[in-house]
């Protein structure tokens, strides 16, 4: 007896001590890994079910490690970098994996490796959000999932996972802000989110994640300053270029090593605490819009070897005693206002060092200067040039574009203002017990349509009228894959109803209490709205409570396979560029849903959220707006993106009615489609605030 039991403990305890080790449990899961990433070539080395995993010979492209038996890291990188002009966020043959392929699935499986550390998985074809149960894998360290297929926001669940030193996720389409939870991480040492689309500010928490050492943000859409980073005392590298950033520069951590912050928009002048950065080797500020005079301290450094500081507005003469570090290799001064003699320490003749010093006012090399004169003006203040005749040109071409859209606009306001009258007489004597004050009868008899809306006999989907269960099918009850995006509007997901038509269902969390009853006239009022160039309203779905108070809403929209308008005036991609002539004809369209809009139905809808980020093109590029008529629906919304939205306008315009903010942020498309996102954000406010204050417009807009 005593014997059975001694064997009975040996076994238990080897179980407990050996759960997950097992090898041919770690080999299917590994199989299941191979199917799920369809079978790539650089695991035929996995062809073997029966083979030990642990005893795969490493290559360049594949790698299991284990420590007992146990696999702690798994590197797989594959062939799968092309990218193509164009990615939605579904399958593209050859490029990512199949329709059949489910992140959320491979993630599952890849979570019950749970002695995983390490998880290198690059250039495979993975596409699809994130999930959030990435977090499963508690013990991983190292987190590598570049040149993917990822998009949607990146999971807050990783800052749960307390052992995770090092994310990398560059070359992905993660198309949110930055994450503004990075300082809960407690062992974060490198973040690399390069060559993304993010968007946003840089968060100020970022500067409370004490462990940062490295920090590669470059490559992205984000905008405004550079946060404080001085608490970062461990940064070594900071790498922010090809950005939208537009503030003065920061005081840096002293134990940086890289800073990489060239095609911004950075202005001001260096901080003299540059020249205080010891540890700095790699210093670039190229393509900016620095002023001033650089501090001369930064030249002698006793580690730099990489100086650009090339493309900027920097000015006034370099010293003649101007000392130079003897590991300085590379400086680049070229295209600046800089004046008076080259120091001696920057002939290239000396210590083989390379010196660019073209575009500049120096005496040195005079056939590659400007004429002293030039630098003294550019100084002072420029006069008029080519460039600035350029600029005139197109500011002035804007401007009789945009006062013919007001002229048109005003126009229409103008012949429905006895209706309008009429409405406000009714609305007097037939209230409706919503607490939007908006008359029922004039929600179900919307009717006022202008000839705006006589654009053609078209065939309309019928509306309809969803439950929620349809949606959650469609959805895969709104499941992770299906998700698109999150933004100040709510949710958006994408689904496939039954007869196989596409869907996008935008969720609407109801802040302010409506009946149902109520909310129906107002979806009647929306529904109404049909129009060529707005995206097709198919139906709603209401999930409610009780009779008295409604929880969300669900819009279904027809699903608008493409691009967005900003997507193709970013030239991100020389293939996804519009040329002139299909520049004017989005503007056209949008100008003509903007009237319909606006005069199609009484109350029309006067604010409509216009941005370029909203305008769909189709695959024909056919322009659409999406996300219009929302504030019918909820006046949160209208609320939220006027306090955002006003940041432009400030004092001046702050008075504006709803229908001129629509005429406004048309105006600003117009400005994004002629110069461009960037100008258009650096500089394209200030020139439209000066047009709407002239007062031919505001007399245009109330004759």
């Amino acid at each position: 007896m005593g014997w059975h039991l001694s064997i009975l403990i040996m076994t238990t305890t080897c179980f407990m001590l050996f759960p997950i080790s097992d090898q041919s449990s770690q080999s299917e899961l590994l199989q299941q890994l191979r199917k799920q990433l369809e079978y790539p070539r650089q695991l035929d080395a996995w062809g073997n079910p029966s083979s030990d995993p642990c005893y795969t010979q490493p290559t360049a492209v594949l790698a299991v490690t284990c420590e007992g038996n146990a696999i702690m890291e798994l590197k797989i990188v594959g062939d799968r970098i092309t990218k193509p002009p164009k990615f939605s966020g579904y399958s593209v043959p050859n490029v990512t994996l199949s329709e059949a392929f489910v992140l959320d699935s491979f993630v599952t499986t890849l979570a019950r490796l749970t002695t995983l550390r390490v998880v290198i998985l690059v250039s495979l074809g993975l596409w699809g959000p994130l999930p959030d149960k990435i977090h499963r894998l508690s013990s991983l360290e190292v987190l590598d999932l570049s040149s993917n297929f990822l998009y949607g926001s990146i999971p807050p669940k990783l800052s749960v996972m307390s052992k995770l030193h090092t994310v990398t996720l560059d070359g992905n389409y993660f198309n949110v802000s930055v994450p503004d939870w990075l300082d809960l991480f407690s062992n974060l040492t490198v973040l690399r989110l390069q060559s993304n689309q993010l968007k946003g500010s840089i968060p100020a928490s970022i500067g409370k994640a004490a462990m940062l050492t490295e920090l590669a943000l470059a490559g992205n859409s984000i905008s405004g300053n550079v946060p404080n980073l001085g608490y970062l005392s461990k940064l070594e590298m900071l790498d922010l270029r090809d950005n939208d950033l537009d503030g003065e520069l920061p005081e840096m951590p002293t134990a940086l090593v890289t800073i990489l912050l060239s095609k911004n928009s950075l202005k001001g002048e260096i901080p003299e605490q540059f020249g205080q950065l010891n540890r700095l080797q790699h210093l670039d500020l190229s393509f900016n819009f620095l002023v001033g005079s650089p501090p001369e301290e930064i030249f002698a450094l006793p580690n730099i070897s990489y100086l650009n500081l090339a493309a900027n507005m920097l000015s006034g003469s370099l010293s003649s005693s101007l000392t130079c570090s003897s590991t300085l290799g590379f400086v680049d001064l070229s295209t600046n206002r800089f004046t008076g003699d080259l120091p001696a320490c920057l002939n290239g003749n000396m210590n083989n060092m390379v010196v660019k010093f073209d575009g500049n006012c120096f005496s040195a090399d005079p056939a590659h200067q400007h004429e002293a004169k030039y630098c003294h003006q550019s100084h002072k203040g420029r006069g008029l040039n080519q460039d600035d005749g350029l600029v005139i040109t197109v500011v002035g071409i804007l401007f009789i574009v945009l006062v013919l859209s007001l002229l048109l606009i005003a126009s229409n306001k103008k012949s429905c203002q006895k209706v309008l009258a009429e409405q406000q007489f009714l609305r007097k004597h037939k209230q409706d017990n919503s607490t939007s004050g908006m008359s029922s009868e004039l929600l179900v008899n919307a009717r006022c349509i202008s000839h705006a809306v006589k654009l053609g006999t078209q065939i309309q989907p019928s509306y309809h009228i969803f439950s929620l269960e349809e949606l959650k099918e469609a959805t895969k009850s709104f499941e992770q894959s299906a998700f698109l995006g999150e933004g100040a509007i709510g949710k958006l997901y994408m689904g496939k109803l039954e007869n196989g038509t596409l869907i996008a269902i935008r969720c609407l969390a109801l802040h302010q209490r409506y009946s149902i009853r109520n909310l129906k006239l107002r979806l009647d009022l929306l529904a109404k709205l049909h129009h060529p160039n707005l995206v097709c309203l198919l139906g709603h779905c209401i999930d409610s409570v009780d009779e008295s108070s409604v929880k969300r809403v669900f819009l279904v929209y027809e699903y608008v396979p493409g691009e967005t308008l900003s997507s193709y005036l970013s030239g991100s991609s020389p293939e996804k560029t519009l040329k002139w002539c299909g520049r004017l004809q989005v503007l056209i369209a949008i100008a003509k849903a903007v009237h319909f809009l606006h005069t199609g139905i009484i109350p029309g809808s006067l604010y409509n959220r216009l941005k370029s980020s909203s305008i769909l093109l189709d695959e024909h590029l056919t322009a659409k707006l999406s996300d219009y008529g929302l504030s019918i629906i909820t006046e949160e919304i209208y609320k939220h993106e006027v306090v955002e939205g006003k940041r432009y306008l400030q004092n001046n315009v702050a008075a504006m009615e709803d229908s001129e903010d629509d005429v406004y942020y048309f105006g600003c498309i117009l400005l994004e489609v002629l110069m461009g996102p960037k100008l258009h954000r650096k500089g394209g406010p200030f020139v439209l605030n000066d047009l709407v204050k002239l007062p031919f417009i505001f007399y245009a807009l109330n004759f």
